[in-house]
């Protein structure tokens, strides 16, 4: 089986951080490529990863006309990776938040499921660092509530730091996925669940970023909100 991987990145104004992820990712894992999804960022970071992309052919851009959301930048980021050879896809954070370091252990954590998801809360036990109290309780409780409305079994279902094997995500119709917020890992994961996949959690360590500014706002937590109960709705109606 090839383990070629690609880890996707999405980016608005990450100029701060974009050299430093791309080199971290290429030092991670001789496996890995980087896919950056850029929206058009004012700071010009789609400048910087296509000046690095003709240096290095690890390194890919995919510019958007503009702020599109994060799950609109990963379902455009799978539909590239899965139009090439790649048997691994991972989601990434820009900020350092998600450390490259772990790259290897998702891929040998997939060898024996379909999915792993990186875990800030793996059998309770918190492995945040630097977050502000009131942000870490939204996000553990956000996590409880979302597992009692859709019934599944993971200790971080909004956690953005994952691997898919390349036929999980065919097996999704993308066009159908409606979240584009944080929801949208909610969503992908209860999607994979439903089609019969395997997921597994490995723990992480989850630090605050230290340049740029966090995308999180109200819309976001709405969204995550009232998506849980129409997800759970679809499940039961037949739907997904």
């Amino acid at each position: 089986m090839s383990e070629r991987t690609i880890v996707i990145v999405p980016t608005y104004n990450e100029k701060e951080n974009i050299r430093a992820i791309i080199d971290a990712v290429m030092v991670a894992d001789a496996r890995a490529d980087i896919l950056v999804v850029d929206d058009n960022s004012p700071d010009g970071t789609g400048d910087i990863v296509a000046d690095l992309a003709t240096q290095n052919r690890r390194v890919h851009l995919l510019r958007r006309a503009g702020k599109m959301g994060l799950g609109t930048a990963y379902r455009d980021g799978f539909r590239w990776a899965l139009t090439r050879d790649y048997e691994y896809i991972m989601e990434m954070d820009a900020d350092f938040s998600h450390d490259p370091a772990h790259i290897p252990k998702f891929i040998e954590a997939a060898q024996d499921v379909d999915f792993v998801l990186g875990s800030r809360y793996l059998d309770g036990n918190v492995t945040v660092v630097d977050w502000p109290m009131s942000r870490l309780m939204l996000s553990y409780f956000a996590n409880v509530y979302a597992r009692w409305v859709t019934g599944l079994t993971l200790w971080d279902a909004t956690g953005g730091f994952k691997c898919f094997h390349r036929r999980v995500l065919l097996a999704i119709d993308l066009d159908d996925v409606r979240s584009n917020g944080y929801a949208f890992q909610i969503e992908m994961s209860f999607r994979a669940f439903r089609k019969g996949f395997t997921g597994k959690e490995i723990p992480i360590v989850f630090s605050d970023r230290t340049h740029g500014t966090s995308k999180m706002n109200k819309g976001i937590v709405r969204e995550a909100i009232w998506m849980v109960w129409r997800l759970r709705l679809w499940a039961l109606t037949g739907r997904l």
